[in-house]
């Protein structure tokens, strides 16, 4: 073992605790695992300087290509983060490997999320929200499992719902032996006679995004009346940042809503990591999965802040947990608070207001070239879908060539995204470059 000084166990040692387990080799130890599964020697590189590492890294770095306009969305969006958001948050007294509020030693940490959750039940008008869990995905499969009982166990999902959340709610279900069905779509919302079908007493839930994967808000009053009327639980995923101009949760009646936190602060970063955020009903109260922060007083009477709450199985028992999920995303939240504190409830509303217009901006001057048709004429937020009188994938390309990442495409479709980083400037470029591509 000398070429490897940070494993802490030598040659010597190792014999020591084979004779003590009675094996003659550090192979007995892996005699279960198939042959063929085993691999002789790691294809790892002798060790490298930093420089040397650096150098490598940055090369590998050179071949992504970075956009300087995004018209892509779909669950990650491009939002303008405020510098002091990772001032903040980048501060050593933040950032640790370990969970930081193991038990109740670090009332700072502690208070972020109180905070946080505050943030959260003010976002979603909901009165408790715990202290998140991995992802807007996670949220949404977790906020279904609250509402199974012993007489309840379907759950239902908007066929309007992003396809990663409703995976994802069904992996759960797997699991669980929960049966899942699809609500069908019409004009990029939920079919409400559909929906109307559907609803009897097995229902638990009804899962929906508002706004949706398409980017159309839904009919949430009549959604809510015809959930509500087969007494079902009503699960609504929310953009956090369209919530700012739109009713929220608690105004519609849901019972609870989740959602992906990742407009509030958080860097695309190639896809993670995210925050999922979840609030619900005093009456749901003690089924919210993961950690919920409270506030008390000490001894000598200070404001305090405790773990209490926690409906999983390390701390309740097993037969009795709703969830399984064992942590948090606590950088992510206090990032999240960060963000939100810095915006104020006006900056969040600004925010939201340059999205919705830029969004319609792009949409009308796309549909001044032929072929460029909205797919759906229900009210949008700042996404919406296209028509393309050629490949959404040809398109792109010629997009990518001048650094621009357009839509996502949706069989012969788009989905474009529009947020207030996008300028008239950018906009009109794109429509410049669409009509060009069309036209040669």
């Amino acid at each position: 073992m000398g070429n490897y000084n940070y494993i802490p166990s030598s040659s010597r040692e190792q014999e020591e605790l084979l004779e003590i387990l009675g094996l003659e080799s550090i192979d007995d130890l892996f005699k279960d695992i198939p042959s063929d599964l085993k691999i002789d020697e790691l294809n790892i590189p002798s060790g490298k300087s930093e420089v040397e590492v650096r150098r490598i890294i940055e090369a590998i770095a050179r071949k992504n290509q970075v956009f300087t306009s995004v018209f892509r969305g779909a669950g990650s969006y491009n939002h303008y983060i405020p510098s002091i958001v990772k001032q903040i948050t980048m501060k050593e007294e933040f950032l640790t490997a370990y969970t930081p509020y193991q038990a109740e030693i670090s009332q700072g940490i502690l208070q972020s999320i109180f905070e946080f959750q505050t943030m959260v039940s003010e976002i979603t008008g909901m009165p408790v929200s715990n202290a998140s869990v991995y992802d807007g995905s996670n949220a949404a499969a977790e906020a279904v499992n609250m509402c199974l009982d012993k007489k309840r166990k379907k759950a239902l999902i908007s066929g309007t719902t992003h396809p990663m959340t409703i995976e994802t709610i069904k992996t759960y279900c797997h699991g669980m032996g929960t049966e899942v069905e699809i609500v069908p779509t019409i004009n990029g919302q939920t079919d409400l006679d559909a929906l109307e079908e559907m609803m009897d007493e097995s229902i638990a839930c009804f899962y929906v995004q508002h706004p949706n994967y398409f980017g159309c808000l839904e009919d949430m009053e009549s959604i809510e009346k015809l959930v509500h009327a087969s007494k079902s639980k009503l699960i609504m995923g929310i953009n956090p940042m369209a919530t700012s101009i739109l009713k929220t949760p608690f105004e519609y009646g849901a019972d609870i809503a989740t959602g992906e936190g990742q407009p509030l602060g958080l860097a695309m970063n190639f896809g993670g990591p995210y925050l999922g955020f979840m609030a619900t009903t005093e009456k749901l109260t003690r089924k919210l999965p993961g950690r919920i922060v409270g506030q008390t007083t000490d001894k000598h009477g200070e404001r305090a802040f405790v773990l209490t709450l926690q409906a999983r199985e390390q701390h309740i028992r097993r037969e009795k947990a709703s969830s399984n999920i064992c942590s948090n995303q606590a950088h992510c939240a206090l990032t999240a608070s960060v963000y939100l504190s810095a915006m104020g409830p006006e900056g969040l509303r600004d925010v939201a207001t340059h999205c919705y217009s830029n969004a319609h901006y792009l949409q009308k001057e796309l549909a001044k070239i032929s072929g460029f048709d909205l797919v759906n004429t229900s009210e949008f937020f700042h996404e919406f879908v296209t028509t393309s009188p050629i490949k959404p994938e040809i398109l792109n390309q010629k997009l990518q060539e001048k650094g621009i990442l357009g839509g996502l495409p949706i069989e012969e479709n788009i989905l474009w995204c529009v947020t207030e980083m996008n300028t008239k400037e950018e906009m009109d470029t794109l429509v410049s470059l669409v009509k060009e591509a069309c036209e040669a």
